[in-house]
């Protein structure tokens, strides 16, 4: 099949030249466990001078994703981690996977279906176009492929500044809310900024769901009470889902429950998990990770019989009132860029999703599927009653 949009020579002797002098720098692609566990001491190293990558770019991610593809038995998993080696040194790296449907094989990063953001680590003092270029062409050169696709790449982040012109934007940019806890002194600080309004208001709700039972909020203590709350959260989720006709693809993965409740408990991710009890019963529960020192929201829950006071809004509060006391720089909200997160936020970053094709096929159905049918199919589906909805975006959620 003839490559369409793929690296040429030319680019990538550019790609070299740029990224090292000399030619000194060389890709090594990982594929198995063993190489990961010789990489990650560095990889570890890597990210630490990347402190704007997300969690979903960290050695620990990648080895709970291993772990899990293979305690499930899963021989369709086949990762592709390309690794730029500066000498002796780590200096870029690009976890992706390798997934098949029936129509391509697509390089997805890795996690792809559990994971909220794509990027990729880049060496401060490395220009991130030609090293991307360099990573993709060993990836695909290592498992070739129709096309590769990046969901969520945020606006600024290394993989946004790497990906080449020829990129295809797919969906609809989307917004994920931030929280800035080191722009201020301390929470009070912070909390003064949020609108007199809305501060009535949640004082308000919050009074009258006092004078029906204590309100309480709840940081987990250990592995076992945060899978109780990871367990509760899904099952709150899937089932709001399910009652508005929605999907995710997440929950679209009949692993995703199990492959988070294999994370508590584990040395190489950091799990914060909250409860918002009201007389001892919870009415809105999240849980997320922390990693360089912020937060990321995962997963979250509540009790919908209680929505005129707004508990959601109220838990994030506390929420992120718990994580400045911890010390952290910042709470990532994630997408979408909810109401009742807006409230809260003090910026709010574009995510975008991109494809790039690799073969003729690859083009053609990223212009034909992922650029004009699913999303106008989606339009068209949201419009439906929920019943009839549920069904129809099993058939085109999928997207790749």
């Amino acid at each position: 099949m003839t490559a369409v949009g793929a690296l040429d020579i030319p680019e990538r002797r550019r790609a070299m030249g740029a990224a090292a002098p000399g030619f000194a720098c060389r890709v090594e692609v990982v594929r198995g466990r063993e190489a990961l566990e010789a990489l990650a001491p560095q990889w570890a190293a890597l990210a630490a001078s990347c402190p704007e990558a997300s969690v979903f770019q960290s050695p620990g991610w990648a080895r709970a994703v291993f772990d899990f593809e293979a305690r499930r038995g899963n021989r369709a998993f086949e990762p592709v981690i390309a690794a730029l080696h500066d000498g002796s040194r780590l200096v870029a790296l690009l976890p992706l996977e390798r997934i098949r449907t029936g129509a391509r094989r697509v390089l997805v990063p890795l996690g792809n279906a559990f994971g909220q953001y794509a990027d990729c680590l880049v060496m401060p003092g490395y220009e991130p176009r030609p090293v991307v270029a360099q990573l993709l062409a060993a990836a695909i050169g290592a498992a070739p492929a129709d096309a590769v696709s990046f969901l969520k790449v945020r606006d600024g982040s290394a993989l946004a500044r790497g990906l080449p012109d020829r990129r295809i934007p797919t969906g609809t940019a989307e917004g994920a809310p931030y929280v800035a806890l080191d722009a201020f002194a301390d929470f009070p600080a912070y909390f003064q900024t949020i609108k007199a309004k809305t501060r009535k208001n949640m004082r308000n709700a919050r009074n009258r769901l006092e004078r029906e039972a204590p309100l309480e909020h709840r940081l987990a203590q250990g592995p076992a009470e945060t899978l109780e709350v990871i367990a509760s959260t899904l099952s709150g989720r899937a089932e709001r889902l399910k009652d508005q006709g929605l999907t995710s693809r997440a929950f679209r993965d009949a692993g995703f429950s199990a492959f988070c409740e294999s994370l508590p408990g584990r040395d190489d991710l950091s799990l914060m998990a909250f409860s918002l009890l009201h007389g001892g019963r919870p009415i809105a529960r999240q849980w997320g990770f922390v990693h360089a020192g912020r937060y990321y929201a995962f997963v979250a829950s509540r009790d919908f019989s209680n929505s005129d006071e707004s508990p959601g809004k109220l838990h994030l509060g506390e929420v992120i009132r718990v994580c400045a006391e911890h010390g952290l720089a910042g709470c990532d909200l994630g997408v979408p860029a909810m109401p009742y997160k807006l409230t809260w936020a003090t910026d709010a970053v574009t995510v975008h999703d991109y494809a790039l094709p690799v073969t003729i096929k690859g083009w053609l159905l990223i212009q034909l599927w992922d650029v004009r049918i699913r999303p106008a199919l989606k339009t068209l589906l949201m419009r439906m009653p929920a019943g009839l909805r549920a069904r129809a975006l099993r058939l085109v959620g999928h997207g790749h």
